[in-house]
């Protein structure tokens, strides 16, 4: 009987795991998720380093240097685990503690990756604050830490040595900007909830019926059809990416364009309204900017780009794809397991409402628990379902990407004991600060 409990026990975790995980690559998240992965690959491959770095030397003024600092994880689209190298190559080479502080702070918050898929899981209200508030307080202690530490900046910036490496300059093609804006059009319009998009303007009735056990096995596991074939083109995607893109700088092959080709497909699938049976596709305005956007896309691309630039924009969105959606897939069914095992009552205690207490609360969570980038965001969702108020959820989020246990002991070697308290204490205080007033006017 104990044997047959735990392995029932066992089962069930698992299948909420599943579940979970399930819900999650059928869901529009896609919408945003996708074309995230894309732009940060685009950022990488087309927007010189040289184009951030120049503004960060111990020359460039304040005015400059912190708003630079404060976009340059933006740009270069740091995650977690790569924001403590460059936070230190750029320090130790030059740049001013303060917008150095400050590029390691706003860098994994304001990642793009990170910020869309915090609008789609979790709400764009959260979002939008988590990324104003990070550059808010990425100067904010940036500056706190260049003031507190005003004699080694000034030792600092008197070496001229230092400074060569920030002297480099680049420009950015009028082809690149075109290309950014359109690719953050079709993240808008593939997450934005307006009338103009989700209205269905023409029904497409295929004449394709589908076996009700099939459809049935695809409701047992909280699918539908338009569900399961998203995920399907995922792993589909995944197996032919392996054979296109892993070595697309060597060879430019036909898989490397159906690589192309089902990735566009997959977020104009993504788009419409399905309805199962006899198959109903609901043309909406969604699928119809999306099919648009993905068209200019393809033709600026074309005409603009070396074979040789798209196929470094290739390799760096799967280089960021394979780092981080296995992560991803991982904390997510994590997450659907955790929902089944921690009682609602302890979060709703803990951090049910919004006060000073319940924010550092998720302070102090972010603090002992590392996540990599985006893990943290369907962690928070757990947390959100199971009672946490939307105050403590933000002050979380802040301070995760940031603090943990491991980042402070880089820290420490980095930049020393004093300068490392100093900017722990001061994240940990605004965020939970941030959080509660946050909480204060939901």
């Amino acid at each position: 009987m104990f044997i047959e409990g735990v392995v029932e026990t066992l089962g069930s975790l698992l299948w909420a795991g599943w579940v979970s995980l399930l819900d999650y690559l059928a869901a529009h998240v896609l919408l945003c998720l996708v074309p995230a992965f894309v732009i940060a690959g685009f950022l990488v491959s087309m927007v010189p380093k040289e184009a951030v770095t120049h503004f960060l030397g111990p020359k460039a003024s304040k005015w400059v240097s912190y708003p630079a600092a404060a976009v340059g994880g933006f740009v270069l689209a740091v995650c977690s685990c790569t924001i403590l190298p460059l936070f230190a190559g750029i320090w130790k080479r030059g740049a001013g503690l303060g917008p150095a502080v400050t590029f390691l702070f706003v860098g994994p918050a304001i990642n793009i990756l990170a910020i869309t898929y915090t609008g789609a899981a979790i709400g764009f209200d959260v979002a939008f604050a988590r990324l104003i508030l990070a550059i808010t307080f990425g100067i904010t202690i940036g500056l706190l830490m260049a003031w507190a530490f005003i004699k080694e900046s000034i030792t600092q910036t008197a070496d001229q040595k230092s400074a060569g490496v920030f002297a480099q300059k680049a420009t950015v093609r009028p082809a690149i900007g075109i290309i950014l804006a359109l690719l953050f059009m079709v993240l808008i319009v593939g997450t934005l909830q307006i009338n103009a998009l989700t209205h269905i303007y023409i029904n497409l009735n295929i004449p394709l019926d589908f076996p009700s056990s099939f459809i049935n096995s695809l409701q047992t596991a909280g699918l539908t059809l338009q569900g399961g074939l998203l995920i399907f083109l995922l792993i589909v995607i995944g197996f032919v990416s392996w054979f296109g893109v892993e070595n697309v700088s060597e060879k430019f092959s036909g898989w490397s364009y159906a690589a192309i080709l089902l990735v566009a497909m997959t977020l104009l699938i993504a788009s419409p309204e399905m309805k199962a049976g006899s198959l109903v596709i609901g043309i909406n305005g969604r699928f119809i900017g999306e099919l648009i956007l993905i068209s200019a896309i393809g033709t600026v691309a074309a005409r603009a780009f070396t074979r040789d630039e798209i196929s470094s924009w290739m390799w760096e969105t799967w280089r960021f794809a394979k780092q981080i959606f296995p992560l991803l897939i991982v904390g997510v069914f994590v997450a659907g397991i955790l929902t089944v095992l921690i009682p609602e009552v302890w979060v709703q205690t803990v951090a049910g409402q919004n006060t000073i207490w319940a924010n550092m609360g998720g302070v102090l969570f972010g603090i002992f628990m590392y996540f990599p980038t985006l893990v943290e965001v369907p962690v928070a969702r757990m947390f959100l379902d199971l009672g946490m108020a939307r105050g403590p959820l933000l002050a979380y989020l802040l301070a995760a990407p940031g603090l943990s246990i491991q980042s402070m002991i880089v820290l420490s070697r980095i930049m020393g004991n004093k300068k490392t308290a100093m900017y722990v204490i001061l994240v940990a205080i605004l965020s939970t600060i941030s959080g509660f007033l946050f909480g204060m006017i939901q």
